[in-house]
């Protein structure tokens, strides 16, 4: 098994920076809070095949999952996720 040979899905920092800009407008934080998007694929049983994690580093640090791909997640995606915590 050659763990090494899969391609990653590219994701475009433009639609990072939309998605980063939305969730600071979202939850009201400051500019200077980092926030982290990852985009990760899934061979596992029971897991969806990707899955974005959005972080938010603040104290304590605040992790939401959407299962879609980056170039997938729409504001109104966001709005969800976010009022539902």
């Amino acid at each position: 098994m050659d763990l090494f040979s899969k391609t990653k899905p590219k994701t475009d920092p433009g639609k990072v920076r939309q998605l980063k800009f939305w969730v600071h407008d979202l939850l009201k934080l400051d500019l200077e809070t980092s926030i982290s998007i990852s985009q990760l694929q899934c061979s596992e049983a029971n897991c969806a095949p990707i899955e974005t994690v959005i972080a938010v580093m603040t104290e304590p640090i605040q992790q939401y999952k959407i299962h879609k791909a980056i170039a997938e997640i729409a504001y109104t995606d966001l709005v969800q996720i976010l009022q539902s915590e």
